[in-house]
């Protein structure tokens, strides 16, 4: 008779987490004694604790001389990821005291200006409907999902399709000129003499000018020259101070239009070539979170004021 013995996991040498704060705290001030206070410690129990870490190693973290400490160049490395490690610890961490059993964590990525613009408003009391779901919104700037991201929803702008991901369009984009009240004052229309007018550029749409203009049948020279900026956000904000004309979507500009903070430089409104989503993994069709933001978002369309109805309607 045999009997199914588990083989034990082969022993694997692992620095304590003590060690790994020590060294961050350490590398972070070059600084033992500054570490050790931050860390309500010796300074020689830190130097012990980073001492040991290099012993494990087999590797030296630090030069040191009797007035400073420096990184070595394995130090600088190792710094960094240490202090990811650290974060996804202190981020795993909180997330597990801030949730009850029977709760879930709804994981969103948006855009940074349409999270803050248009995703903060959409999602206005979500949380006291459903205190079950708690969202954990991630901004970023560029094209963010991929398959193998730990991700339940995604806001997108593009067209659809994604692999991987089914998407629910939200709405067209439709971009327009707007500037300070006063950036006008004094200039001629812009299509009949641009160097009057600085057009303020994205970067991640250098030719969106150019298309504002060509959608119009307009030629004019000038079109990618201007002060170029990441995001909505400080485009926006670059507009509110007078640098220039700004051209983005109408959605994300809708509250400085109506409280007259900003203004439209010409009527025309352009159809942007993609649309905006709300995306999601196959996988997570069935997910009752996933079901119930997709459900929020369509019920926040139906009843919001809708800046963009009388273009669209138009089209």
């Amino acid at each position: 008779m045999s009997t199914d013995v588990k083989t034990p996991l082969t022993f694997r040498r692992y620095p304590s987490t003590t060690a790994l704060q020590c060294f961050e705290t350490a590398a972070r001030h070059l600084s033992f004694t500054n570490a050790a206070q931050e860390m309500h410690m010796t300074q020689s129990a830190i130097s012990k604790q980073v001492a040991q870490l290099e012993e494990m190693l087999n590797l030296s973290l630090f030069y040191r001389t009797p007035h400073r400490i420096s990184l070595t160049p394995a130090g600088k490395t190792y710094y960094l990821e240490v202090l990811e490690i650290l974060k996804h610890i202190e981020a795993a961490t909180t997330s597990l005291m801030s949730n009850n059993d029977n709760s879930e964590v709804l994981k969103i990525v948006s855009h940074p200006t349409f999270c803050s613009r248009w995703l903060m408003p959409a999602l206005n009391g979500f949380g006291r409907a459903h205190p079950l779901i708690n969202l954990n919104i991630k901004e970023l700037a560029g094209p963010f999902f991929s398959e193998d991201q730990n991700v339940d929803v995604a806001f997108l702008y593009g067209d659809g399709i994604w692999g991987g991901m089914e998407s629910i369009k939200l709405f067209d984009e439709y971009n327009v000129a707007v500037c300070h009240p006063d950036y006008l004052a004094g200039k001629a229309p812009c299509t009949s003499n641009i160097a009057q007018c600085t057009l303020l550029q994205l970067s991640s749409r250098p030719s969106a000018w150019y298309e504002y203009f060509r959608q119009q049948d307009i030629r004019i020279e000038g079109t990618f020259v201007g002060p170029r900026f990441d995001t909505f956000h400080t485009t926006i904000s670059a507009a509110l101070l007078g640098y220039g004309i700004a051209l983005v979507p109408l959605r994300l500009v809708a509250p400085e239009l109506q409280s007259g903070a900003l203004v439209r430089a010409w009527n025309y409104a352009a159809k942007g070539r993609g649309a905006y989503y709300i995306s999601y993994p196959l996988s997570l069709g069935n997910s009752h979170k996933v079901k119930v933001i997709v459900e929020w978002i369509s019920t926040y369309l139906q009843h919001s004021n809708d800046p963009q109805q009388d273009i669209e309607c138009a089209w």
